[in-house]
């Protein structure tokens, strides 16, 4: 979405609201099973003291896989992004400068970099989650899965000592 700056460019202390809906196929991560609806941002450009400083809330709603046990977990977002505008925005080494298209800033194209940049892309479906035996691949947090614990191939010799002298 292109936002016309033109009244503000000139005019500090004035600003411009927006509200538009992000693409969620470039917002799009490893661990994404799919967005549960759009996602959407409404936020202002305000001209402080001659720089252009874009605020916004994001809001996403969506299904992803827990990264220890696979399950599918809602999670709804709701981050706030703070970006500057700039005509020369090429040249700033920082990760929240943005260029200025003439007049005009690609308000999408902010937001779903910041969004891209600031969002996690892990999820656990609990803070405690236990994940899958490495052998049999059992969900652990349904309980033990009788594998058993395996041993190291250098300890092989002294866990069968071990187990000579519990039978004695």
């Amino acid at each position: 979405m292109l936002l016309d700056l033109h009244e503000i460019i000139e005019m500090p202390g004035r600003s411009v609201p927006f509200r538009c809906e992000l693409d969620r196929e470039r917002l799009a991560f490893p661990s994404l099973v799919a967005f549960d609806g759009p996602v959407t941002a409404q936020g202002l450009v305000k001209n402080t003291a001659g720089v252009l400083e874009l605020t916004a809330d994001v809001t996403a709603e969506m299904t992803v896989l827990c990264d220890r046990c696979g399950k599918p977990v809602r999670r709804r977002l709701t981050p706030r992004f703070t970006a500057t505008l700039q005509a020369d925005a090429e040249d700033a080494d920082s990760d929240d400068v943005f260029p200025l298209r003439g007049d005009e800033a690609d308000v999408s194209d902010v937001l779903e970099t910041c969004f891209i940049l600031n969002t996690d892309q892990r999820f656990l479906c609990r803070e405690d989650c236990r994940g899958l035996c490495p052998v049999c691949g059992k969900d652990l947090n349904d309980g033990p899965c009788g594998c058993g614990k395996e041993i190291d191939p250098r300890m092989a010799a002294l866990g069968q000592l071990l187990d000579d002298i519990q039978e004695v």
